[in-house]
């Protein structure tokens, strides 16, 4: 069944958004409600998407009758409305609540309205949040590893605690059954289709493993715990995630490259530790956005929420970790303060600091806790990052820079070493290799960045297309996904040593690259560089990823050349170990 509705956004003139409901029986006496979101171009704010997204939902009917989380507000009248016509609310025993986050448990409060009898299953630390979003009582259980619950016809539903994926309060659940496991946002993507099931592998996995960079890899430890938990459970036949289609057909490849992504983040050599209250103010989404510049370089993270913690667990990752990022927790919560003094009773000088304002009314004083750090010490990577006004685009991109500058700051001695063990004979020889000179420019809404490329070649006649290798810790990486377009700037000799300088000057988070810079714009919306040889509006095809690079294959669909006897810049290395 489809249901389907059309609404505008009262943000962007004439623009109108596709909502969709899916139903689908998958298993036995098992339904998946999937709302479909199909125009959602960001998610979090920070988080970019390219394909939509999806908020599944499942009900399963015994003898008793269960619903696994609900939609998001926007899907309001359209998921109750399907809802009513699968069951009638009022036979609805039991709501699994995998976690509070809104886009899950969104309509819990609507949905207990109509099934005043039904009892909420969570976690304890769910089960507190929600008390805050539900304004009035409610039945209610606690659930942890181990507990299970038979609504009749052979469905045992077992629960596994699954904290930090990616949020504190985390369940998943197993229908013994039909041997579904339902896991929220854990496994998920945001891709949206008509296709319940992950058949078209090739389709889903860039969305997948961008998903699992963005909210899992910060987890990577609490995701192994969880996974050791789910072998404990017997064969597993479909996971039913909270984002994307679910995994069946391709359900043992996936799940083996969350084990090896996780396994591969959790031995990185240096760990930095992120510590905040989870669900105040924006602590979440700055948090995950500077996280992900950290993961840009390569360097693992960890995360944990203070206020929800045991002092022994934040005080072993902040003993152990060569940097700490801190979110300003309310100056009124009595366990994220005693948190914070557990951590600064074991962080050493050696280690590095960041601290973000979190905007949510009662952040702790940035500047007193800044100032115990610099007593004890302790280097701080940025400036202390203050937030004035709800965050917007650029204020997540100078967050992810912020993360970018703190990785890149711990991993210069680990490269050097790298560096220094190379073939020496080996390493002259590739650095004959010899490329143009060329500046790479970006823009999506507010958001722009740049970088100077050389790593630029030919790849193909028709379509006119080449190929560019951009590191993985570039902050422009965000703007250059498959789908994405932007300008390639070419430099001419004797003529690029100005932008050469400005455009691999080392600025501050969020600074401005362009300031000075003379630009037009392009039809795709990147800036164009006034002073460059020419250039090339370009659209990314497909992405490859080699090691430290994305090998990335674009098409060329505009372009000029402002003086015709000029000639490209050149680049000759003489080492092939760095640009």
């Amino acid at each position: 069944m489809l249901a389907m509705s059309t609404t505008g956004d009262a943000n962007a003139e004439n623009v109108q958004h596709r909502l969709s409901i899916q139903t689908v029986e998958i298993a036995p006496n098992t339904t998946a409600i999937r709302s479909l979101d199909w125009d959602r171009d960001r998610f979090d704010i920070e988080f970019g998407l390219q394909n939509g997204t999806t908020y599944n939902s499942y009900l399963i009917r015994g003898e008793q009758t269960i619903l696994i989380d609900t939609s998001h507000q926007k899907f309001r009248q359209l998921y109750l409305d399907t809802l009513k016509g699968l069951v009638n609310p009022k036979t609805i025993d039991y709501i699994i609540v995998s976690h509070t986050e809104p886009d899950h448990s969104g309509l819990v409060e609507d949905v207990l309205q109509l099934a005043p009898r039904a009892t909420v299953l969570a976690s304890k630390i769910a089960l507190q949040f929600l008390e805050g979003l539900v304004h009035e009582p409610f039945s209610k259980r606690i659930v942890k590893s181990g507990d299970r619950i038979d609504i009749g016809k052979g469905h045992e539903i077992e629960f596994v605690s699954a904290p930090n994926l990616h949020w504190p309060d985390t369940i998943f659940s197993f229908d013994r059954k039909t041997q579904t496991l339902f896991t929220c946002d854990a496994f998920g993507m945001h891709f949206c289709d008509d296709r319940t099931f992950d058949e078209d592998l090739e389709a889903i996995e860039a969305d997948f493993r961008f998903y699992y960079d963005c909210l899992m890899g910060p987890n990577a430890r609490s995701l192994l715990s969880a996974m050791k938990r789910m072998g404990e459970l017997g064969k597993i036949n479909m996971i039913a995630n909270g984002h994307g289609p679910l995994l069946y057909h391709h359900l043992d490849i996936l799940t083996e490259c969350y084990q090896t992504w996780s396994q591969k983040q959790t031995k990185t050599e240096t760990t930095v530790g992120l510590f905040y209250v989870s669900e105040y103010g924006y602590s979440d989404q700055l948090g995950l956005a500077i996280a992900e510049g950290i993961q840009k370089t390569g360097m693992g993270v960890e995360v944990i929420d203070i206020s929800t913690a045991e002092p022994q667990e934040i005080q072993e990752l902040a003993g152990r970790a060569t940097g700490v990022i801190i979110g300003m927790p309310p100056s009124s919560a009595v366990a994220a303060q005693a948190g914070i003094s557990s951590l600064l009773s074991v962080v050493k000088n050696k280690q590095l600091v960041g601290l973000f304002e979190c905007y949510g009314g009662d952040d702790e004083p940035i500047d007193t806790l800044r100032r115990k750090f610099i007593d004890l010490g302790v280097k701080e990577a940025f400036p202390a990052i203050r937030i004035k006004a709800a965050p917007t685009d650029t204020t997540f991109q100078m967050c992810q820079e912020a993360g970018i500058d703190l990785g890149q700051m711990l991993m210069r001695e680990r490269n050097i070493k790298q560096i220094k063990s190379l073939d020496v004979n080996m390493e002259k020889a590739l650095g004959r290799i010899s490329n143009g000179i060329y500046i790479v420019t970006a823009q999506k809404g507010d958001v722009k960045s740049a970088m100077l490329a050389s790593w630029v070649a030919q790849a193909s006649l028709q379509p006119l297309g080449f190929t560019i290798a951009v590191a993985k810790d570039r902050a422009i990486d965000s703007l250059m996904r498959v789908g994405d377009r932007f300008v390639l700037n070419v430099l001419e000799e004797g003529n690029y040593q100005e932008l050469k300088k400005q455009f691999l000057k080392r600025l501050l988070p969020g600074a401005d690259r362009f300031a000075g810079v003379k630009t037009q714009t392009a039809k795709n919306g990147s800036p164009i560089l006034t002073e460059a040889l020419a250039y090339m509006e370009c659209e990314v095809q497909k992405s490859i990823e080699c090691s430290d690079h994305w090998l990335l294959y674009c098409t060329v669909q505009e372009g000029g050349v402002s003086k015709s006897d000029g000639i490209t810049a050149v680049r000759h290395r003489k080492v092939g170990n760095y640009y």
